[in-house]
């Protein structure tokens, strides 16, 4: 199983970025889809989900607004937009893949990860 994620970079505060991330060796359509992130010295945490058929969406409080994920299982691709940037949205960006009944919001139920790609925020 392979998710690359791309589409990070750095931009100022008040931009767009949308991450991509694309999946192969895993019947992508049956799996749920999340994003987490990473700052330097933080923990792993929840950004945005979605259901394996796009139907549910979970946002963390952070992003809501502002964020908007979305799917494509004709292209086995997940896709996080992401605008009005701010610093503290500053981290490492990781796709992940959950095989299971309920979609969540926890870093742990995901069974594949993503490499990461870096997303930069300057004031």
């Amino acid at each position: 199983v392979q998710l690359q994620a791309c589409g990070g970079g750095l931009v100022q505060a008040g931009a767009a970025l949308r991450l991509s991330c694309a999946a192969s060796g895993l019947t992508f359509k049956s799996y749920h889809m999340g994003w987490f992130r990473q700052a330097p010295g933080k923990e792993r945490e929840f950004v945005a989900a979605i259901s394996w058929g796009g139907s549910i969406t979970y946002y963390a409080d952070s992003v809501k607004g502002r964020f908007t994920v979305s799917r494509d299982n004709a292209k086995n691709t997940v896709d996080l937009q992401m605008n009005s940037l701010k610093p503290e949205d500053t981290a490492v960006y990781y796709c992940a893949a959950l095989l299971g009944a309920v979609l969540t919001r926890k870093t742990y139920e995901y069974d594949y990860w993503g490499q990461g790609t870096q997303v930069t925020v300057s004031s």
